[in-house]
């Protein structure tokens, strides 16, 4: 994890779930699964799909997370319980991928199994550079046995048309995003117009290739080139989605929602 990153996270840590909350609660449903099920259900009277995450990551024992791991199969429980329109997100490091790789493997097949019993998907998060090459190796190995899981990529890093060219044949599930992580130059693009043309050349070969994509972004301006895409290529409404965080330009998503 880079070291800038690994600060912030550990400070969250450190820091009181209420204190968390006063900072985040534009952001977050809450600090209980009650208020994450409540808002869920407030978007899906809405016609808007959501994805669950349990907030968390770098957790640095098993018992952490094997608690992370808990937590995910009770999201999963109160999905089905409450019939939410809803799947699952999670990280792997909260999983245990930084601890031990056989380990995090167990752990996500748990998950996905119980997903799979509730027909539903879990999203694996891509997180900063030093966990890419083992979050896309634990990927591919679970997409081996499992339909219902997807992967994150981050179009800022300079690797990542490369990897979804790897990663397309297998019929991947994706969620496209910019990427959040602070990196270094020589494996990230810094420069915001860049990164967009990048965003936008990524999504083209996903959806040439046929893949499923979550177009996730708050920028308007991705949002009107991936719709003229969209309608260039004739691509079918069930091969895309747009994600959006919660709380952020909401004016944005009720549109993008009303436009079906």
């Amino acid at each position: 994890m880079n070291p800038i990153n690994s600060l912030i996270v550990n400070f969250v840590k450190l820091l009181p779930q209420s204190v968390v909350f006063i900072f985040a609660k534009r952001y977050i449903a809450g600090v209980k699964l009650e208020d994450g099920i409540r808002v869920v259900k407030e978007l899906n009277a809405k016609g808007i799909l959501a994805t669950m995450d349990v907030l968390g990551e770098a957790v640095t024992t098993k018992k952490e997370s094997e608690e992370a791991k808990n937590q995910c199969l009770q999201v999963l429980d109160s999905i089905n319980e409450h019939k939410l329109n809803s799947n699952l997100s999670l990280k792997p490091t909260q999983i245990g991928l930084a601890i031990d790789e056989e380990f995090c493997y167990n752990q996500l097949v748990e998950i996905l199994e119980k997903a799979k019993g509730y027909n539903n998907f879990v999203r694996i998060d891509m997180e900063d550079s030093p966990f890419t090459d083992a979050t896309i190796k634990m990927f591919k190995r679970l997409k081996e046995k499992y339909d219902n899981v997807g992967i994150v990529v981050q179009a800022y890093l300079k690797r990542t048309l490369s990897d979804v060219k790897s990663l397309n044949s297998l019929g991947t599930n994706y969620r496209l995003c910019k990427g959040i992580y602070i990196e270094p130059e020589e494996i990230s693009y810094k420069d915001y117009q860049k990164v967009r043309d990048n965003y936008l050349e990524i999504l083209k070969q996903m959806l040439t290739d046929g893949n499923y994509v979550g177009i996730a972004t708050h920028d308007d301006y991705l949002v009107e080139k991936a719709y003229k895409m969209i309608k260039e290529m004739n691509i079918p409404k069930d091969k895309y989605e747009f994600q959006m965080l919660y709380g952020v330009k909401e004016n944005l998503r009720d549109k993008i929602n009303a436009d079906g």
